[in-house]
């Protein structure tokens, strides 16, 4: 007892310096699924066998999006999951507005079986901000 009494300021140091460090750690754990960003996504574009994915909402689609992307929404991502069985083979760049939804859609596309998921970090939206081209 006499020991916790005489360092009670180092122990409280400790499970501070602990504390500070899991809290650093745990967004990176929580991470779901690869991302990448506007110029890696270009790379892969570039490089051919690529699907780009949009899980927007048509309207949102119809307003813009990237180029030779597909539209499915995250609401009918699962149900619709057969149109793309014949894309397994390829790298999938999911696409939402700022990447959150797109997050959610690389587990589901993953539990479905595709081996080569990612998000496009930050969304359309980084992609307009970086100046590269959207349809509309």
């Amino acid at each position: 007892m006499k020991f916790f009494v005489d360092n009670i300021y180092n122990l409280v140091l400790l499970v501070l310096v602990i504390g500070s460090g899991a809290a650093l750690l745990i967004p990176t754990l929580m991470r779901r699924g690869d991302k990448v960003t506007t110029l890696q996504a270009t790379q892969l574009i570039n490089q051919g066998k690529t699907l780009l994915l949009d899980v927007r909402d048509p309207a949102e689609f119809a307003a813009g999006h990237m180029r030779d992307a597909r539209n499915i929404p995250l609401k009918e991502l699962s149900k619709r999951i057969a149109e793309l069985d014949k894309f397994k083979a390829r790298t999938v760049i999911v696409v939402c507005s700022s990447g959150m939804q797109s997050s959610r859609a690389t587990g589901v596309l993953r539990t479905a079986g595709f081996s080569s998921v990612v998000s496009l970090s930050g969304g359309l939206n980084a992609w307009q901000a970086q100046g590269l081209p959207v349809a509309r």
